[in-house]
């Protein structure tokens, strides 16, 4: 997520690039000008991005101060001159995320509005975290732990707007949680489960998308980032803006989630002796700690 002050009088090109490699990409955008909007969204596009996606869901209180996230919920109107402003600048999808409600006000009612209003705007794809934001007395992490979650609402809300695409987000961790959503939604969004276990996803191109491929060890994707870390670490290292190893490699502590040897193959890309050689082969090394080579 980036706000639409850092990329009107920050660095574009450190908040926006991104490697081919990631397609399809979105890129979320915090604010709540449509003006703004509309030419953060322009810049997106120009850069490359699939989807412009307008934050209505995030509760931490620097994102309140200003003026978005989750209290937007409040201002359906004003979304939606955010929506058409967004809409109107850019060809690519403009798609909004958003909670079931806000503070005491968590009805059905409040969200099935909300969205309707949204989508009168010409929004088609609404990504619903499926608690409340309690935009006072819970810190980000506890607003992602403590609401309860109402999948039932973010059922109706599909049932109600057949025509929306309607993606389910919040608490979901396995394929059998997936499938279950499915049945109701057009599409599931994992958050923290993506990164702290990124192996789940092996599965998905040939369980949702009908892919003919075989599936990858862990060891065949450490191998297969190899390219990509010296690639990277080429372009940006020590001597051309100062990326290091550990840029990479802590983003992969997870891949061995729920193994023998977890803890040792984390242990190995934690350490900075190690990391300081800036080897990518530290990434083989630490799979070789493991007891099996999966």
């Amino acid at each position: 997520m980036v706000t639409t002050g850092a990329l009107l009088f920050g660095d574009v090109e450190r908040h926006l690039n991104f490697n081919e490699e990631e397609h399809p990409v979105a890129l979320q955008l915090g604010g709540s000008e449509p003006d703004d909007l509309a030419k953060c969204a322009k810049l997106g596009e120009q850069w490359g991005y699939d989807e412009i996606n307008l934050n209505c869901g995030c509760p931490s209180e620097r994102v309140q101060r200003g003026a978005f996230g989750a209290c937007l919920m409040r201002e359906a109107s004003l979304v939606a001159d955010c929506v058409k402003a967004m809409r109107d600048a850019v060809q690519i999808d403009v798609t909004v995320k958003h909670r079931i409600g806000v503070d005491d006000v968590d009805s059905y009612e409040f969200m099935r509005d909300f969205v309707g209003a949204v989508a009168d705007a010409g929004c088609t794809t609404f990504v619903v975290h499926a608690r409340n934001a309690i935009l006072k007395g819970l810190s980000p992490k506890e607003n992602r732990e403590i609401p309860p979650l109402k999948y039932d609402y973010v059922y109706r809300l599909k049932s109600d707007f057949p025509q929306l695409e309607i993606i389910l987000n919040g608490g979901v961790k396995t394929l059998t949680e997936i499938d279950a959503h499915l049945q109701h939604v057009d599409g599931v969004m994992l958050g923290r489960e993506a990164y702290h276990n990124p192996y789940v996803m092996e599965a998905f191109d040939v369980r949702y998308f009908n892919a003919q491929k075989t599936p990858q060890s862990r060891a065949e994707i450490l191998q297969a980032m190899l390219p990509y870390i010296r690639r990277q670490l080429a372009l940006y290292g020590k001597e051309n803006g100062g990326l290091k190893l550990n840029s990479i490699t802590r983003h992969m502590l997870g891949l061995t989630a729920g193994m023998p040897g977890a803890r040792s193959f984390r242990q190995i890309l934690s350490d900075s002796r190690k990391l300081a050689s800036g080897s990518p082969e530290l990434l083989l090394e630490a799979m070789r700690a493991m007891p099996t080579n999966q």
